[in-house]
Formats: C-alpha cells, structure tokens, sequence
C-alpha cells in the first residue's frame, strides 16, 4: 500500500472569500516580521470546535499553506481535517466586524452541538 503524500501547497480544501483575504492583509501589512496568517482548531467535546487565527513569523514543517492574493494562509496538517469544505468570509453588519467560519461540518458532520450534555448519565463520545 502505497503511503500518502503530504501536500503542503492548498488550491480548493478550503476557501478565503476576497473580503476576507483584503481585511487579512491589512492585519498584517504593518506586522514586522509576520509571514502570514495561521488557522487553527481548538476544542472539541461538548463544547465543540473552536476556529480563530494568529500571525505567523515562522511557518512550521508540518503547515500547508494557501497563497491567495499575496496573503499566505496556514494550517497545521492535524488541523486541515477539520477545515476542508470551509469558507472564511468577513462580515460587517453595523459597527460589528467579524471572520465568519460557514460550513464548518462540511466533513465532521453533525449540528455542532452534543444532545446527551447535561443529561443525567449522559455525555459527550
């Protein structure tokens, strides 16, 4: 059985809407000594998952990275699992800004929420 080559170098896994990829670039563009963007994925369990981002100085071994519009983007290869299918959009409604992470259980399935929590005897798999 063949082993799996690792892919460092994203193309359509996952997707950075223009919005996004602008507002990230101005985050960066007077960072000294930052190389990109990191997405990560924390969490887990009843609470569920947890997506945020941090500058990057220096990319990891183990990072795959997406280039878009002059903006590198990273992701650990543990943390990929959990992006695939997902859009990161910026959203501005009123004087509120935000990244928006839509689609999120495109491959994990499910609704985002653990129906057994709280319940007596019950628990998160």
């Amino acid at each position: 059985m063949a082993e799996a080559q690792f892919k460092s170098q994203l193309t359509n896994e996952l997707k950075v809407s223009p919005e996004a990829v602008q507002q990230l670039i101005a985050l960066t563009e007077n960072e000294h000594g930052v190389n990109g963007i990191r997405i990560f994925v924390s969490g887990g369990g009843c609470g569920g998952m947890s997506y945020g981002m941090t500058f990057v100085e220096e990319p990891m071994p183990n990072d795959c990275v997406l280039e878009q519009d002059g903006m590198k983007i990273y992701i650990d290869a543990v943390a990929l699992g959990f992006l695939e299918g997902v859009e990161i959009d910026y959203k501005t409604q009123g004087a509120n800004r935000s990244f928006v992470f839509k689609n999120v259980f495109a491959k994990t399935g499910g609704a985002g929420t653990c129906g057994a929590c709280g319940a007596a005897g019950g628990g998160c798999a």
